[in-house]
C-alpha cells in the first residue's frame, strides 16, 4: 500500500472566470522510504502542490489517500495527519522565528501534535538535534546566531521532531553553497535510512535531484507531462519538455556532450490556456492532435508515464 496517494489534484487561485489554475489534475503515488523529486520551472505549480499535500492549502478538487484512508479537507489541519506529514521551506532564515530559542522551537510541535510527556520532550529535542549533526549545545541559540547550513538543519530537525511517515522539502538547498547543499543531502539520505521517512523533493535544480530522488516527476504549467525512475529521466528522457531542461544541466563527463535545446516563445498565461497540449506553442514536435484533443499520460515503459502524443505515436508505431 502506498504511503501518500494523489489522485485528479487540482489547485486554483481566485474564483469564476479569472480563476487561475496552479495544479491541473496531478496524480501522483509515493511508497515508504521513498524520495520523488518534484521539478520544472518557476511558477509550475511544484510548491502548490506541496502545500496542497501538507495541508497548508486545501485543494479546489481531486483525492488524497494517506495510509490508505482518504483524506478530507478538514483533517488536513489535523494534529493526527500533520504530525505524521510535515514541511521545510526554502529559507530557513524566514521560516525560524527570530524571537524563539532552538529549544523553543522544537518543543511547540510536540506539545502542538503529540502526546509526548512533558518531562520527556527536552531529551527528544536532544536526540533529534544530534540527529541533524548540531547537537544539544544548540538547544539555547536563537536563529540570528546560526550560519545558513545550520539554520537548515534546525529547520529539518523541527520537521522530524514528530517523527513523521513523510516530509516536503521545497528547495531545502537552493540558499545554501555547493558544499553545505553537499552536506544537507547527506543528511537527508542518512535520516532516510534510519528512519524509512518519505521525501517529496521540490526543486529546480536537476543536479541536486538526481543526488537524492528515486523517480522524478516532470511538472509542466500544473500538470506532471513525465514520470520515471531517476536513471530514466536522466538518461532517456522522452518529453520534449523533459528534454530541454536536461539540457542545460552541466555533465561531468567531458567526453558526453549534450546539445543545448531552446524552449521557444514563453509560457502561456495560465488562466487561458489554449485547448489540448499546454506545450504545443513551444514544443518541436507539435502537429494537429496537439491543439485539438486533450493529452492524457501515457505509459511508455513500467513505470515510465509521458504525456506527449508525439511519444504516443513513436510508441505505437514501434516495432
Amino acid at each position: 500500500m502506498a504511503l501518500l496517494q494523489l489522485t485528479d489534484i487540482q489547485k486554483s487561485y481566485g474564483r469564476g472566470p479569472k480563476a487561475v489554475p496552479a495544479v491541473r489534475g496531478v496524480d501522483l503515488v509515493i511508497d515508504r522510504g521513498e524520495t520523488v523529486g518534484l521539478v520544472g520551472e518557476s511558477g509550475c505549480g511544484k510548491t502548490s502542490l506541496g502545500r496542497v499535500v501538507v495541508g497548508l492549502q486545501s485543494a479546489t478538487d481531486g483525492e488524497i489517500l494517506f495510509d490508505g484512508e482518504a483524506i478530507d479537507r478538514g483533517q488536513l489541519s489535523q494534529p493526527g495527519y500533520r504530525r505524521r506529514v510535515q514541511m521545510v521551506f526554502q529559507h530557513p532564515d524566514q521560516s525560524l522565528n527570530p524571537r524563539l530559542r532552538v529549544k523553543q522551537m522544537l518543543a511547540e510541535p510536540l506539545r502542538l501534535l503529540t502526546d509526548v510527556p512533558s518531562e520527556e520532550i527536552t531529551d527528544r529535542i536532544e536526540r533529534t538535534l544530534t540527529l541533524v549533526g548540531l547537537g544539544p549545545g544548540y538547544m539555547e541559540r536563537r536563529s540570528r546566531q546560526l550560519s545558513g547550513g545550520q539554520q537548515q538543519r534546525v529547520a529539518i530537525a523541527r520537521a522530524l521532531i514528530c517523527e513523521p511517515d513523510l516530509v516536503v522539502l521545497d528547495e531545502p538547498t537552493s540558499s545554501l553553497d555547493q558544499s553545505v547543499r553537499a552536506r544537507i543531502l547527506a543528511l537527508l539520505r542518512d535520516i532516510q535510512q534510519e528512519r524509512q521517512v518519505a521525501y517529496l523533493f521540490i526543486s529546480h535544480d536537476l543536479s541536486t535531484v538526481r543526488k537524492i530522488a528515486d523517480r522524478v516527476a516532470v511538472m509542466y504549467l500544473g500538470r506532471v507531462v513525465e514520470l520515471a525512475d531517476t536513471e530514466t529521466i536522466f538518461e532517456s528522457p522522452q518529453h520534449p519538455y523533459t528534454r530541454a531542461l536536461l539540457s542545460a544541466v552541466p555533465r561531468m563527463d567531458p567526453h558526453r556532450k549534450r546539445e543545448r535545446i531552446m524552449i521557444p516563445g514563453e509560457t502561456p498565461n495560465p488562466s487561458a490556456l489554449p485547448s489540448g497540449c499546454s506545450f504545443q506553442d513551444r514544443c518541436p514536435l507539435v502537429h494537429d492532435r496537439c491543439t485539438r484533443e486533450a493529452v492524457y499520460p501515457l505509459a511508455v515503459a513500467a513505470g515510465h508515464l509521458v504525456e506527449c502524443f508525439a511519444v504516443e505515436d513513436r510508441v505505437a508505431g514501434a516495432p
